[in-house]
């Protein structure tokens, strides 16, 4: 059974593709896995575009966010932890 805190591990991981349009599939994620270098492009809580930039592979983001943008993000390989 798993548990649904502020501390939890992902239950479910889904491959993203990056969208300047379109939401997560799960709307908002607790986490982004990396497996390819490059940029992050997210849009965070408050709206604000926000670009991690030079994010190595195998990197786990500790954000939130419902999307991650293709303009400005140039990392391959982002699997989305809910």
């Amino acid at each position: 059974m798993s548990k649904k805190t502020a501390t939890h591990s992902a239950t479910v991981c889904l491959a993203v593709t990056p969208s300047d349009s379109t939401d997560l599939t799960y709307s908002t994620c607790r986490a982004i896995y990396v497996g390819g270098d490059g940029n992050i492009s997210i849009v965070d809580g408050a709206g604000t575009t926000v670009v991690f930039t030079g994010v190595t592979a195998g990197s786990i983001l500790p954000v939130q966010t419902a999307r991650i943008n293709a303009t400005g993000t140039t990392a391959t390989s982002i699997i989305a932890l809910y």
